[in-house]
Order: C-alpha cells, then sequence, then structure tokens
C-alpha cells in the first residue's frame, strides 16, 4: 500500500515528475519552491503536482476494521501515550515520561510517532500485522551498533547525507571489522523508524523544526489556528433540482458544510438528495481533509480552494446521524476529537449556523428557488423554473464558496476568510503561523474510510447487498470462510451512494480496497435514491419478494414513464435550458465563470431552438450572485 501522508515543510524531500527533489520554500497555499536533488535545479510548482518521496514505500496501515476490539483498544492507548508528544515538539521530557508510562524505550516512542506520522492512522501505531517471526530482526549486537552510530554520526548530522551515502559508510565499517553487511533494507527501515520531527531537528536546525513542528497558537478563542475546531452542520436547501437525464423536476438536495471557525473557511462539503445520515457526514469530513485540485477538476471550477487537512476538534450537534459507531471509530482512527455541543448552547453552531443562513439567501437568487417560506414563494413556481441538476447546482456553490464567499470580507474576523486562514498558515508580523499541513497521497482510502459499511458473507454467487448481486475473482479465496463460531465470517464492504453499481471490499490479506462491480454487468449505474425510487414503484405495482431482476425492470419503467409524460406534454428538456441560458447571457466577470455550468448543456443547439413562446425571465431578479451582505458573528466570538 501507498504510503499516505506526507509533509510540505521546508527540507522535505518529495517527487515532481518522477524526479527526487527537496522543498526549498513555501510560496503560498498553492505553490512551493522545490530543488532537484540531482542537478540543483530550482522549480516552483503547483502543490498539487508533487508527491512523497516513498509514495511507494509499503505502509504500515490497516483497515480500521480489520483490528479486533483489543487490537483497536491498544492502538487507542498507544495513540494516547504519544499525543502528549505530538502536542508539545521537541520537548525530551515529554518523551521520557510517555516511554516511562508506556515502560517502553524512547526509541519505541519515536517509532510509534514515525508509523503514526507516515499514515496519519492511529491504526498504523499496532504496525503489521504479526507473522509468525517472519521478518522479526536477527542483526547481531556489532552489527546493530554500527548502524545505529553511522546513522547517528553520518545520518542526523547538517551535512545532510543521502541514505545511499549512508548504506556505503555502514558497509565500509562492516569490512573493516569482518562483519556481515546488513541488507540496504534493513537500513532503510530504520531512517524510516526515526520520527519525522528528529530528521528535520538534526539534519535541518531546531528552527525549521520548530517551524515545522511548533505552531503558535493565537487568541482566538476554542479555535486557535486552522483546523483546530471544525463545525459541522446539515441543511435542506431552498431549491428544486431537476433529474440528469430528462431534467425533469426532482427533489431538493440536502447540503452538509465543515466550517474553520478560526478563518470561516469552508473546508468541506457535501451535497446529496439523502436526508442527513452518517453518509454525508463522512463524506464531508474526507472532502474536507483532502486536498481540492482533483474535485475542482472533475467539477469544472476554474479556481483555487487551498485547504486540507486532518482537523483537531470536530463540533456537531447532538443529532444521531453524528453519534453512529463507523463515524465515532473513523475519527478517533484520525486522530480527530469528535464533540458534542451541550444542550441549550446555540452560540457553540452560531459560525456554521451563520453562513448556511447567508447561503440561503444566495440561493434564493436562482431558478427552481422554494424560498425559506410560502410566503416568499408567493406565485413562483418552483417546479417549473427549476433548471439545475444535482452535478451543476454543486458546481455553482462550489464556485460561489471560492469565488464569492471566501473572498468576502468578515465583519467577525476583520478580513476575507481566505485572507485569515492564509494568515494562520504562514503567520504574521506578530504571530508565527502552523505551516502547510500534511496531504493525504491515497485519497480514495480517506474517502472509504469515512463512509459507512456494511457487513456481509461472501457467497459462490458473490455478495448480495440490498437484494443486488455483486462479484469479481478477487472475492474468490474468502468464499464461505468460517470464523470462530459455526457461522460464516463477514467482510466488511462500501458504497458511494451517487453511484451503487460498484461496492467498495477491503481485503484484509493484501490491505488494499477493491472495486466489485454488478454480478450481472448488464445492469446500468443507479444512485441510491434511484434504488430506492425503483423498490417503491415495485411495491406499489406488486406484491410478494422482490429481486435485483424486479429493481432493475421498476427502474426502466420509471425512465419510460418520465420519458412518455415528456413526449405527451412536449415539454422537451431544452425549455429548461433555455432558461437558464438566458439568465446567464450578458453577465459580466465573476458571473462569466458560472456559465461554464451549462456546458454540458448543447447551449447552441438551445440557442437555435428558441420560439417566441419561451418565457423571458428577468436575470437581475432571478440570478445574481452577490457577496454575503452580513457575515458579522461577532455574537457568537465569546
Amino acid at each position: 500500500m501507498k504510503q499516505e501522508i506526507f509533509y510540505l515543510n521546508v527540507g522535505q524531500q518529495i517527487t515532481y515528475n518522477d524526479i527526487p527533489c527537496t522543498i526549498i520554500r513555501n510560496i503560498d497555499i498553492k505553490r512551493v519552491s522545490i530543488e532537484e536533488i540531482e542537478s540543483g535545479i530550482i522549480h516552483t510548482v503547483n502543490i498539487g503536482d508533487i508527491s512523497p518521496a516513498d509514495a511507494q514505500q509499503e505502509s504500515n496501515n490497516r483497515d480500521m476494521l480489520d483490528f479486533t476490539d483489543k487490537e483497536w483498544t491498544k492502538a487507542q492507548e498507544r495513540f494516547q501515550i504519544i499525543r502528549p508528544v505530538l502536542e508539545n515538539r521537541g520537548d525530551l521530557k515529554i518523551v521520557e515520561r510517555a516511554a516511562k508510562e508506556a515502560k517502553v524505550d524512547k526509541a519505541t516512542i519515536y517509532r510509534w510517532i514515525s508509523r503514526y506520522e507516515q499514515t496519519g492512522s492511529i491504526g498504523s501505531i499496532l504496525g503489521k500485522k504479526k507473522n509468525g517471526g517472519r521478518g522479526k530482526s536477527r542483526l547481531s549486537s556489532e552489527q546493530e551498533e554500527i548502524i545505529q552510530k553511522c546513522i547517528n554520526e553520518i545520518y542526523l548530522t547538517s551535512f545532510r547525507k543521502s541514505i545511499n551515502y549512508l548504506i556505503r559508510a555502514i558497509a565500509f565499517e562492516c569490512n573493516k571489522l569482518g562483519i556481515q553487511m546488513p541488507h540496504s533494507t534493513t537500513i532503510r527501515r530504520r531512517i524510516n523508524e526515526i520520527s519525522e520531527e528528529e530528521k528535520v531537528k538534526q539534519r535541518y536546525g531546531k528552527k525549521i523544526s520548530d517551524n515545522k513542528f511548533r505552531p503558535i497558537r493565537g487568541n482566538f478563542p476554542h479555535a486557535h489556528y486552522p483546523l483546530s475546531v471544525v463545525q459541522i452542520d446539515h441543511t435542506p436547501v431552498d431549491i428544486i433540482l431537476v433529474d440528469e437525464v430528462f431534467r425533469q423536476p426532482f427533489n431538493r438536495p440536502y447540503l452538509t458544510v465543515a466550517i474553520d471557525v478560526y478563518s470561516r473557511m469552508i473546508l468541506g462539503i457535501n451535497i446529496s438528495f439523502d436526508p442527513p445520515g452518517a453518509m454525508g457526514t463522512g463524506l464531508c469530513i474526507s472532502n474536507a481533509i483532502l486536498a481540492k485540485e482533483t474535485y475542482l477538476q472533475k467539477l469544472g471550477v476554474d479556481g483555487s480552494w487551498g485547504c486540507w487537512g486532518v482537523m483537531e476538534t470536530i463540533h456537531v450537534d447532538n443529532a444521531k446521524e453524528f453519534r453512529g459507531i463507523m463515524l465515532k471509530k473513523a475519527c478517533e482512527n484520525y486522530g480527530i476529537n469528535l464533540e458534542f455541543r451541550p444542550v441549550a448552547t446555540p452560540h457553540y453552531g452560531g459560525h456554521i449556523e451563520r453562513f448556511l443562513g447567508s447561503f440561503s439567501k444566495a440561493v434564493h437568487d436562482l431558478p427552481g428557488t422554494t424560498f425559506s417560506n410560502t410566503r416568499e414563494r408567493s406565485t413562483y413556481k418552483s417546479e417549473k423554473h427549476a433548471s439545475f441538476t444535482l452535478a451543476e447546482f454543486e458546481k455553482w456553490m462550489v464556485t460561489y464558496i471560492i469565488d464569492v464567499y471566501h473572498k468576502t470580507v468578515h465583519s467577525g474576523i476583520g478580513m476575507t476568510p481566505e485572507e485569515k486562514y492564509i494568515e494562520g498558515i504562514f503567520g504574521n508580523n506578530e504571530t508565527k503561523g502552523m505551516g502547510l499541513p500534511p496531504r493525504f497521497h491515497d485519497e480514495r482510502k480517506i474517502r472509504l474510510d469515512f463512509m459507512p459499511y456494511l457487513e456481509r458473507t461472501i457467497q459462490a454467487t458473490g455478495v448480495v447487498i440490498d437484494h443486488i448481486h455483486y462479484y469479481d475473482e478477487v472475492l474468490r479465496k474468502y468464499i464461505n470462510t468460517p470464523n470462530n463460531s459455526k457461522n460464516l465470517k463477514k467482510y466488511s464492504f462500501r458504497r458511494n451512494p451517487k453511484d451503487i453499481s460498484v461496492i467498495y471490499f477491503f481485503d484484509p490479506d493484501l490491505n488494499e480496497y477493491f472495486e466489485i462491480p454488478y454480478r450481472d454487468t448488464r445492469y446500468p449505474p443507479m444512485s441510491v435514491w434511484e434504488y430506492r425510487a425503483a423498490v417503491k414503484k415495485w411495491k406499489e405495482d406488486n406484491t410478494g419478494a422482490i429481486n435485483e431482476a424486479h429493481i432493475f425492470e421498476s427502474y426502466k419503467k420509471l425512465e419510460e414513464i418520465e420519458l412518455k409524460a415528456i413526449k405527451a406534454t412536449k415539454k422537451l428538456s431544452k425549455n429548461s435550458r433555455r432558461m437558464i441560458t438566458k439568465e446567464f447571457n450578458g453577465k459580466e466577470n465573476f458571473l462569466e465563470n458560472i456559465t461554464k455550468v451549462n456546458n454540458d448543456l448543447e447551449l447552441s443547439e438551445v440557442n437555435k431552438t428558441q420560439t417566441s413562446d419561451t418565457k423571458e425571465i428577468n436575470f437581475e431578479n432571478e440570478f445574481t450572485l452577490k457577496p454575503f451582505e452580513n457575515l458579522d458573528d461577532e455574537a457568537f466570538d465569546n
């Protein structure tokens, strides 16, 4: 498995275009300056274009569901031991205290920290699964002494000699004493066991080490720097969206948002037709943790959303979706403190609720809005004007967040959220910044780790979830596997609600996720809400047990019904396309970016087919993107 996490601090080795490099300067939240190790050539590159130097290195990380309860408890205990060390970098007394508490030596504490920093997951602290002694070190005391001596005197010095140089030096010392040379992999493993803090401090100096590991807290109450406290909440969005195929009115979406209390930056979102639940919460958290370059590219959004990293604390309300075992365990695995707001203390959620209120006002300017109440809606026909699909609305929403909200001065902090976030990262004349947070390399694993899981046995016909069969050859060796009792062993599977044509199986032996498709690949992809509509349709028309053939038959009928309705009323999808086209035409500056939402709507064809009976829309009244007029939340700053 690839290394999941890597750091972006000065002195860190990374890879750029398959070339080993070193970071020599953090320019901003989008770019760094790097130097090629071999040639000394310097580049200024986007952070999204670099990867960890040892991305192919085998990781100790295991899926959190692969642990027994005893192992999981042990991992949590070890994390609590090293947590004070992580929070007080460079304090050797705390390291000694942790070693004494755990009844281990300091090297073991540093080894636990190194494993945790490599993956960002507390499960990795336990290391790999036990394998009966295979791979256990059998070096002599003389070999151990030479390795440690050379590491201290050659590698952990300001001369910053390479690992290859270190290996040659150890070979020379062993040859001189007539001792067998340890394998190079063994030496590299010892280097990897040294904590990141120790490496940076010894090779680059205390100042750079402090910049990396000792962020100076500001005076903001409860949230002293970016990612220290994050609030998450849900809301139904006041707009009717259309379906992806026939562009007919479908439903209102739900929005889940994560906001950084320190800067008011939006760290992550999730939007779907599913009511608030563990799935939407998990997807929002993973979106907040991950870098956004790939996400923006998939949406087709031009712009920068330069925030990522594991938050320290998440504040949520007491809704049941936040109290599930899956979410609790996922947060524990990444060292996130999940806190619930005390009852009758609305100010705890004030920052995100203020944002959601302001965001709703912006949505009320969109075609298809339902407004906040019937009085506001009056005679406006929301379904008639509905124009956005879920994907198009998500694109509009992300563009609004990064180009309007993040760049609007917020009276509660006296600057824009983006400026405040950057100040927290890089500091100002009075305080030192926390530095760029580490990034995760394996994005898919982060998303899957925060998705709810389903446990199923693996039969000869594959896996069955909600009446649908899935199969792939990777499941073959786990078919009808018994557990310790008389029952068959259950394995964990995850799925994306937007596309249930594949599920994700974590192979406990290979330590990797694999995609498992429909067993019958003739069936079309569909979302979980389309699946529910199909089940509902079948139950309305039939009685008895339901199976996957019935589900896809009903799904096909739903499509046929929609198509017939459209033909009968001659309300082709291009009518709604014409509305959006006319609403968007002629706008300037920022709104020109928003028109890109319609690139997939064949605008040129729509313009050709416009007729005189198409209702004109007053653009200024129907759709105007404005900066938020009221971002004052000083009432919550206590």
